[in-house]
């Protein structure tokens, strides 16, 4: 079968002949239907030091997926062929302390799909059953492929209070836009957005017109929210930029005692100086690191099930997998909401 393998250190993935991937008994093979760019397969396709840390090579690459089951395992009772699934790409053990305690997300066995383990860029895909979420019946492949990076937008809010609070989301690319829908549907009541962007600033002004959605090119996004804000700054700020001066500006712009969740991945390491944008505001401070694990995916459903927000105009562009070098160039470009490869 083809797929999109990162081979080296070197920059970029190959397109190439794989051999189709084998179960075993807790497993079940899965046709792709379509999987999407994330940020992280941009770090990964430049090679960039703090996601290369992270992978095995050389490995098939490609995590936010959605397809359908066509083979079983001898052991797996929750899945048959036919039922469409969206994988964790956390692969959890299930038997650590960590899995033991509710916190599978943090699992001390931890596999990642796309990183350590054959990922979603490719025609067919392996993974345990116990880490596929079945979708209902009826949903389209395309927002069953967008359900991972759906659930990140969703964490990244959600990882403390967020009812009756004022929010800021820095960084309006799509799991950006996927996080101000979630703020926007469990009650925040005053949204700004911050993108360098102009199509993305443009995307986001007609998709959540209720919002404040700031051009940090053209405003001082920091003077912006604190003058929309009685000079107090937000309850909520979520980096999902992975920019060092936008994370500068979500700490500069939140009120004291309020909460930060760091959600974006940063090429590199960064300056950050502690002293008046954490210990003197008193500033709660969450790293995020994909969903909780399955209270998120509940979650993204109860968010779907209300009808009002509906993350499918966020697709904009859709590829071939052969195509992927455009796919790529797309996707971080700044011109494109989320970007799908179809095998």
């Amino acid at each position: 079968m083809k797929a999109l393998v990162k081979t080296s250190e070197a920059i970029g993935y190959e397109y190439k002949d794989v051999d189709m991937p084998k179960i075993g008994p807790k497993d079940v093979l899965v046709k792709i239907m379509g999987a999407a760019i994330c940020g992280s397969d941009l770090h990964a396709y430049h090679s960039s030091p703090n996601i290369m840390k992270m992978m095995q090579l050389p490995i098939v690459t490609g995590h936010e997926t959605c397809g359908e089951v066509v083979e079983v395992g001898d052991c797996v009772t929750n899945l048959k062929k036919g039922d469409l699934v969206s994988p964790e790409p956390h692969i959890f053990c299930g038997e650590c302390y960590y899995c033991q305690n509710s916190a599978a997300l943090n699992c001390l066995n931890m596999g990642l799909l796309g990183h350590t383990i054959g990922g979603a860029f490719a025609e067919y895909m392996a993974v345990p059953a116990h880490v596929c979420w079945k979708h209902p019946p009826g949903i389209s492949y395309e927002l069953g492929a967008i359900h991972e990076p759906l659930g990140v937008g969703v964490h990244g809010v959600m990882s403390g209070e967020i009812n009756g609070k004022s929010v800021a989301v820095f960084g309006c690319g799509p799991i950006g836009m996927f996080a101000i829908g979630a703020a926007r549907v469990f009650g925040a009541t005053k949204i700004f957005g911050v993108e360098v962007a102009p199509k993305r600033v443009a995307m986001a002004r007609q998709l959540f017109p209720d919002a404040t959605i700031i051009n940090s090119k053209e405003q001082d996004p920091v003077k912006t929210i604190m003058e929309a804000t009685s000079g107090l700054g937000v309850d909520v700020s979520v980096e999902l930029s992975g920019n060092a001066e936008a994370t500068r500006f979500c700490f500069q712009a939140l009120k004291r005692e309020g909460r930060v969740s760091l959600v974006g991945v940063h090429p590199k390491a960064m300056e950050f100086d502690f002293h008046p944008n954490i210990i003197l505001k008193e500033a709660r401070v969450h790293g995020v690191f994909g969903r909780v694990i399955w209270q998120t995916w509940w979650q993204v459903r109860a968010m779907l099930d209300t009808g009002k927000f509906d993350p499918l105009p966020i697709i904009t562009h859709r590829f071939p997998l052969a195509e992927f070098e455009q796919a790529f160039k797309m996707a971080e470009s700044g011109e494109a909401g989320k970007v799908l490869l179809i095998p």
